[in-house]
């Protein structure tokens, strides 16, 4: 049967425990539904693009799960003219409550950064630094992987693209680079999380021009396979721990939620 709002909620902050979150993040109950009423259908997105939102409205669901949150910087005002507040406003009118996990899902154990590391193959698996509450040691934003058999780079980019299903990454090759044993990797950008982390290999969804630029004096490769591309796939993991928590509530993954950047 339908599950209450607030349960859901407790579910999602157990996956995804809010203390861990980046200081400058916005995660939680982002929009309330008013008036609440029994979640039978949740939708999960990576972002609530007009589009997505469209999508929860036609398939009749009663939260959007959000990772990347749709409120991010204070508004001053909801104008109709703003794409976040159309999205915010749309949603209060249609009943329809948002969550957002982000940085929490990435920093938890067993979460985003993880299940990438997963891709890489046996090794051992650090955070790049620890969580705000310190309490766990696996808890943090970014993952350093040490592999149990160093392999090429074309290898660990084939494992990436098979993990990832995509066709293609952009990849930048270190001077006699030799090969991997030491990745290190954050979902999204990873700018501010990677650098100056010792590594042969960083792998995020994106890193400025000068950032690359900067791995490779040092000797470390870089693969980039687009911010939304590498959280993405994490969907249907959340999709299946949900479920087997709420088990009357059904749990979606958005057709609509896709990177913007396409190769041409």
């Amino acid at each position: 049967m339908p599950a209450a709002l607030d349960d859901v909620l407790a579910v999602l902050d157990r996956i995804a425990p809010p203390a861990l979150a980046e200081d400058w993040d916005n995660v939680g109950l982002i929009v309330d539904a008013t008036p609440r009423v029994p979640v039978q259908r949740a939708l999960l997105t990576i972002d609530l693009t007009e589009a997505v939102l469209d999508e929860a409205i036609a398939r009749r669901c009663q939260l959007v799960v959000a990772y990347h949150p749709p409120l991010f910087a204070p508004l001053r005002r909801l104008h109709a003219s703003d794409a976040s507040a159309r999205v915010v406003l749309r949603a209060v009118r249609e009943g329809i409550a948002i969550h957002s996990p982000h940085t929490a899902l990435d920093a938890v154990s067993a979460g985003l950064c993880d299940w990438l590391a997963e891709a890489l193959g046996s090794g051992a698996r650090t955070p790049l630094r620890a969580t705000n509450d310190g309490d766990d040691p696996s808890h943090g934003p970014g993952r350093c992987v040490v592999l149990e058999s160093p392999a090429s780079l074309d290898e660990i980019v084939a494992r990436i693209k098979s993990w990832l299903k995509l066709p293609a990454l952009r990849i930048a090759r270190a001077p006699h680079a030799g090969s991997i044993r030491r990745v290190a990797l954050c979902p999204g950008a990873g700018g501010s999380v990677l650098a100056g982390v010792n590594a042969d290999l960083y792998w995020t969804g994106e890193l400025r021009h000068h950032d690359v630029l900067a791995a490779l004096a040092r000797g470390t490769s870089v693969v980039l396979c687009e911010h939304s591309s590498s959280e993405r796939g994490y969907l249907a993991v959340l999709r299946g721990r949900l479920a087997e928590q709420c088990p009357g509530v059904e749990f979606l993954v958005s057709a609509h939620d896709r990177e913007p950047l396409v190769l041409a």
